[in-house]
């Protein structure tokens, strides 16, 4: 499918700071790490965070210490809280909303992800077979995430997700079956810190697995799944990820990757990425 009609790269299903009230910087806890310089409570605003809402360092963040603000995406869920579920009221107008505008958000964030993986697998030509079944799980999801507060809340999402997940896995059988040759299966391996150099792992099964650190240099990881892959410092210099199946911004943000490393439009390769050798 095109660019044009992709069903992944529908605006909603992409982050709109512009519409949000700030939520992921409001309603989500961290801890001085690696990944951020202070501690923060959930429901206390990030002390970066301007009264319109917008980041202060956005432009540094990785210099200042928030790597982890950096590889985070909320795949539409702020502005959708923001401008669907409570109006366009924000916690600053009305602070009485804020707690429950606060609990609403990572609910929303986990649906919006959900969404986001059916739209993947929609655009899957070779997954024809459970489109029907895939629109109508959208449309049940999407809902949802048009629903009151109080209905937001009483959503299991883990449920939820159990009944999707053989779906999203039927498109990627029938997508990956069309790949040429044995197809190598690490779902849910702990392959953190492994040298896989040049491994050949072109419609290979990593769903769920760990490859924290693992060393994917040059590796052809074409038509993989990867949905759930932690990729954590994962190095994909020169890596060829072109059809990767289920693969998210996030996950390539929170990689190590160069001007070598090949992705599938609309992902993009993250700006923090070292260019390429000569």
């Amino acid at each position: 499918m095109s660019e044009r009609t992709s069903h992944a790269d529908q605006p909603e299903l992409r982050a709109d700071c512009g519409s949000c009230f700030g939520l992921c910087c409001v309603a989500l806890p961290f801890s001085r790490s690696s990944d951020f310089p202070v501690d923060k409570a959930a429901g206390t605003p990030c002390g970066n965070l301007q009264d319109d809402f917008r980041c202060g360092i956005h432009e540094r963040l990785r210099d200042k210490g928030y790597q982890g603000c950096t590889v985070f995406d909320c795949f539409g869920a702020g502005q959708k809280v923001s401008q669907v579920t409570f109006k366009g009221i924000g916690w600053r107008e009305e602070p009485d909303t804020a707690r429950t505008m606060y609990e609403v958000f990572p609910v929303v964030r986990q649906l919006q992800e959900l969404l986001k993986y059916t739209a993947q697998a929609l655009d899957l030509a070779a997954a024809r077979p459970v489109h029907r079944e895939l629109r109508r799980a959208y449309s049940r999801i999407d809902a949802l995430t048009r629903d009151t507060p109080e209905t937001l809340l009483g959503v299991d999402v883990d449920a939820l997700r159990g009944e999707v997940n053989p779906l999203l896995l039927r498109a990627s059988e029938l997508t990956r079956s069309a790949v040429p040759g044995r197809k190598k299966d690490h779902r849910g391996a702990n392959l953190m810190g492994k040298r896989l150099r040049g491994a050949r792992l072109r419609g290979a099964s990593l769903r769920g697995a760990l490859l924290i650190a693992a060393d994917l240099t040059d590796a052809d990881l074409r038509d993989a799944d990867l949905i759930g892959a932690d990729m954590r410092d994962t190095n994909l210099c020169g890596a060829d990820l072109t059809g990767a199946l289920f693969l998210t911004q996030p996950q390539l943000n929170a990689a190590r990757g160069d001007a070598r490393t090949k992705v599938s439009s609309p992902l993009e390769r993250p700006g923090h990425w070292a260019p390429a050798r000569p």
